[in-house]
């Protein structure tokens, strides 16, 4: 008889018979409630002396024996009696066997009746799969199992994991692995292939097909979350960690970009830098129609374009939108595969590279004969091509004093009259240089317009609160084209607008600084199924009316060319 302990160190006793011409009978478990006096009267052999494998219990080491007596009954002796290698042997290996094949099982799946075992304890409302996947514990990016309990964390869920640790010290014991998807339970190890868990995957990593792409823009969505907060896919909020609201709206203009966002939905990107990736993840969370809740966290794309910008671009300090739209476009046109120098080398420039023509004439400063200053124009006219993926207007200088009507207390200019430097007729001085700018046939299928409020010099920094008015559609760019032979319709995608809010940290309504303001970003955009706007500021979404887009301060626009050639009606 000899003590076995597993690995919930339960003591098992295992009992060997005799026969009454001596040769030894195969082991038999004795149940936990029997007696082991009973087993002695039914005519069982004694139990005798058996090694110990392991050393885990120190009690262990005593162990019993016991003398066969002629009439095969045995009797308890704490004598040892002699055996042989061979049969110690013999028995370790029945041991051994009953153990591999009871972990094999489990190891394989559950018995049917246990294929849902602790699956009750799934907490959906406490999952959240938009922050950067990294073990709570250890830091670690490699092999991150997600607890579907508590929604923490944790790597590997071998017996020295972290993730193993967490299933015993919490009872927390369903885990799915991010990079696979794959659900085990823990401490047994075994994967769960149940279908009711199908929507954490989708969560996990929402997956489209052409269908269901196609179908984005033509038919109007409304979904629940579980909270029961109705949403729409497309349109919902992200969540401003600390100051990142300039990266929220510049992510919701791309987002809205058909062609840019069917890419990024539809396309593998596995092989890609992870900050393609990311991106790719972030827009397809933003379209989810299966989520748990009606926003999204951009946290996980932060993280990887702090690393990419060498903190240029952070989720602690607020950028401006324009200069982090420049960097990001560039960057993803090279994470797609992009070249530095052949043109429409990646979905980017394929939907926003255009092409320029540059008209440049030095304008140089002479004395005459009475010391008086002239400024003479070169005789020679140079002429540039260049390629851009956004355009610059510039606004007229806002007037010093308002005129006795009160009609100048804010500014107003139509678009129009400010895209009229693409006219190539109209020349601006800057640096020493006439230029005068015009746009090459074939315009881009997506313009992306720069409006500049905003001069910083070293003593100052201004800005211009001229309100800019644009019709929502039906913009005619003919006129700025070259060679242009008909209208050439864009309407209005995402308008991104600028709002000076009193700086945090301060008082409310009092700035911390004196001539100091905060910045706040929005972005509205056109929902196409529905023919409506939505307004789009954090976590708040909310529907606006096209008439009055314009009276906010916009500041980066996204206009769509239209594929026929006939004015949309009003």
């Amino acid at each position: 008889m000899r003590h076995h302990t597993n690995q919930s160190q339960l003591q098992v006793i295992y009992i060997q018979t005799t026969s009454p011409d001596g040769t030894l009978t195969k082991m038999s478990k004795r149940a936990p409630d029997q007696a082991l006096e009973e087993l002695v009267l039914s005519g069982i052999g004694s139990p005798r002396t058996k090694r110990v494998k392991t050393d885990s219990i120190a009690d262990e080491e005593e162990m019993l024996s016991a003398e066969v007596p002629a009439n095969g009954v045995g009797r308890l002796s704490l004598q040892p009696t002699a055996q042989s290698e061979d049969e110690e042997d013999g028995m370790d290996d029945i041991i051994e066997e009953e153990e591999e094949s009871e972990a094999k099982k489990w190891k394989d799946g559950p018995p049917a009746e246990f294929s849902d075992l602790y699956l009750d304890t799934v907490n959906r409302n406490l999952l959240d799969f938009d922050f950067e996947k990294l073990c709570s514990i250890s830091l670690s990016n490699i092999n991150v199992y997600a607890c579907l309990v508590c929604g923490k964390y944790f790597q590997g869920r071998g017996q020295n994991s972290h993730a193993y640790f967490h299933a015993l010290d919490e009872s927390h014991h369903v885990f799915i692995n991010i990079a696979t998807l794959r659900i085990y339970v823990l401490p047994e190890s075994y994967e769960v292939k149940q279908k009711s868990l199908d929507d954490i995957k989708y969560v996990a990593n929402p997956t489209y097909t052409r269908e269901d792409v196609a179908k984005l823009d033509k038919e109007e969505t409304k979904k629940w979350d579980l909270t029961g907060k109705r949403y729409t896919p497309g349109f919902v909020g992200l969540n401003n960690i600390k100051e990142n609201d300039y990266l929220n709206v510049v992510v919701h203009a791309l987002a809205h970009v058909t062609p840019l966002r069917n890419y990024m939905m539809l396309e593998n990107m596995s092989s890609r830098p992870e900050l393609a990736q990311r991106f790719s993840i972030l827009v397809r969370k933003i379209w989810n129609s299966r989520a748990f809740r009606g926003h999204v966290s951009p946290h996980e794309l932060l993280q990887e374009i702090s690393l990419r910008s060498s903190k240029k671009f952070t989720l602690t300090t607020q950028s401006d939108p324009v200069e982090f739209l420049s960097w990001f476009m560039n960057n993803l046109h090279l994470s797609l595969g992009g070249s530095k120098t052949a043109p429409g080398s990646s979905i980017v420039q394929k939907v926003f590279q255009g092409r320029l023509r540059v008209e440049s004439q030095a304008i140089t400063a002479k004395a005459d004969a009475s010391d008086r200053l002239r400024f003479e124009e070169a005789g020679e006219v140079k002429t540039d091509m260049h390629r851009y993926m956004m355009l610059t207007l510039e606004l007229p200088p806002a007037p010093l004093f308002q005129d006795e009507l009160d009609k100048n207390i804010i500014p107003q200019v139509p678009l129009t009259t400010i895209l009229s430097k693409y006219d190539g007729t109209r020349a601006q001085e800057l640096l020493g240089q006439r230029k005068r700018y015009k746009l090459l046939q074939p315009l881009p299928p997506y313009l992306v317009f720069h409006i500049k409020r905003f001069s910083k010099n070293k003593f100052v920094f201004e800005k211009n609160p001229t309100i800019v008015t644009f019709p929502s559609t039906s913009l005619d760019m003919s006129p700025y084209a070259e060679g242009a032979t008909g209208p050439i319709w864009y309407d209005l995608t995402a308008n991104i607008v600028h709002e000076s809010v009193a700086r945090k940290g301060g008082p409310s309504g009092v700035k911390s600084e004196a001539g100091e303001e905060g910045h706040a970003y929005k972005v509205q955009l056109k929902d196409k199924a529905r023919d409506e706007w939505v307004q789009v500021q954090d976590l708040i979404v909310e529907e606006i009316r096209k008439e009055i887009l314009f009276l906010g301060e916009s500041y980066i626009q996204v206009w769509e060319r239209r594929r026929d050639t006939k004015k949309a009606t009003s």
